[in-house]
């Protein structure tokens, strides 16, 4: 239930964290939502380890998970940018 869980929270974060980061991004809304996702595991994983969350409680939280997603989407944008010259 935990990764169920988790996955909607991340196509949630996904969208919000594309609303708070605004601009062009390489890829498209799938890959904005797979990083909402990949967001909310590592939020999910930094969390537990450092003690915040308790293994098996229901989602990693919606504030971590936006800040974990929105740092996946800065390190995207800035590994897959389009140079022009």
């Amino acid at each position: 239930m935990h990764f169920i869980w988790s996955l909607i929270v991340g196509l949630v974060v996904g969208a919000i964290a594309k609303l708070l980061m605004p601009g062009k991004d390489p890829g498209g809304v799938i890959i904005t939502s797979l990083l909402g996702i990949a967001g909310a595991f590592l939020a999910s994983f930094i969390g537990s380890s450092l003690g915040w969350y308790r293994p098996g409680e229901v989602g990693p939280g919606v504030i971590a998970s936006i800040v974990g997603a929105m740092i996946l989407l800065g390190l995207y944008r800035a590994l897959f940018r389009h140079r022009t010259v």
